[in-house]
């Protein structure tokens, strides 16, 4: 079947703090929790700290594997410090971390909170600038965490309305290779290594359909691949949908990218997620006469 990834091809094991998964016949869930005031799709829902919780605790009953948490939307908006960042991400993983057994993700690109975030009990650094702080593969070594390499192709928070490649699915593997040697030579093994190719980042509505069409290539690199699409623009354009309603769409996206070979999905919908996991996985175990 063109588009579906022989599980050969897939990187098999991914470690994440103590805890290691086999990629090779189940997908993992990580749930969007943003702290922020300006999240483009749930406008500010869980910035106050008692709804954030709440809200961390539901996505761990849906059925979560891991937590991304984060403090600055990607997306331009008014500047956020550092300090400010810090304050909003460091009790925010300290509390749940302490509430539930799930594995927890600091969505950031500055490598002080990210440090910060790995001492209160997050084990993966999800950086959507492509690792442009020096100190971010550094602090993620010293703490025995994982990261995510994503493709992005100016600097978060900054607008890219003429986006331009000769090939976007060839320049974006190039770019995740790239992003991975440089992760492993500062010390993190290939186990602790998760790609993104940044779907909306830098891209057209057709960059983002390409790229999504295109997983097998990208998951052939040699990392876990992650896919995050949920509720982006790229869905809304294709279908005329406002961003509240986008979420058969992306199930939709959810269910092609895992066929294509993504083995973590970041997704607003953890239980819709879940169920198309599961599906997904018995028609290709089918297909494969298991």
């Amino acid at each position: 079947m063109p588009g579906v990834a022989d599980p050969s091809e897939i990187a098999q094991l991914l470690e994440l703090g103590g805890r290691r998964f086999d990629l090779s016949e189940r997908a993992l869930v990580m749930g969007i929790a943003n702290r922020t005031p300006d999240s483009f799709y749930d406008r500010g829902s869980y910035f106050s700290f008692d709804a954030f919780v709440s809200h961390c605790d539901r996505l761990a009953a849906e059925g979560a594997d891991l937590i991304d948490i984060g403090g600055v939307k990607a997306g331009a908006g008014p500047e956020v410090s550092e300090q400010e960042e810090i304050e909003r991400v460091v009790p925010a993983v300290r509390a749940v971390a302490e509430r539930l057994d799930v594995a927890l993700s600091v969505d950031t690109w500055r490598a002080s909170v990210a440090a910060a975030c790995y001492r209160e009990g997050a084990v993966v650094g999800n950086d959507i600038s492509g690792f442009a702080d020096p100190g971010y593969l550094a602090a993620a070594a010293a703490a025995g965490a994982s990261v995510v390499a994503t493709h992005i192709r100016l600097a978060p928070r900054v607008p890219d309305p003429n986006a331009s490649y000769d090939d976007v699915v060839a320049r974006v593997a190039e770019r995740l290779a790239e992003l991975g040697d440089r992760a492993e030579a500062a010390g993190i093994p290939k186990s602790r290594v998760m790609v993104d190719a940044g779907l909306d980042l830098g891209k057209t509505t057709a960059h983002s359909l390409a790229l999504l069409g295109a997983s097998r290539r990208l998951a052939r690199l040699g990392y876990p691949l992650l896919l995050s699409a949920s509720n982006k623009t790229f869905l809304g354009e294709l279908l005329a949908l406002a961003v509240d309603c986008r979420r058969d769409a992306s199930l939709a996206a959810a269910a092609l990218g895992l066929a294509g070979g993504c083995r973590i999905l970041r997704v607003h919908d953890v239980a819709g997620t879940v169920r198309v996991r599961e599906m997904v996985a018995y028609i290709l175990s089918e297909r494969a006469g298991r």
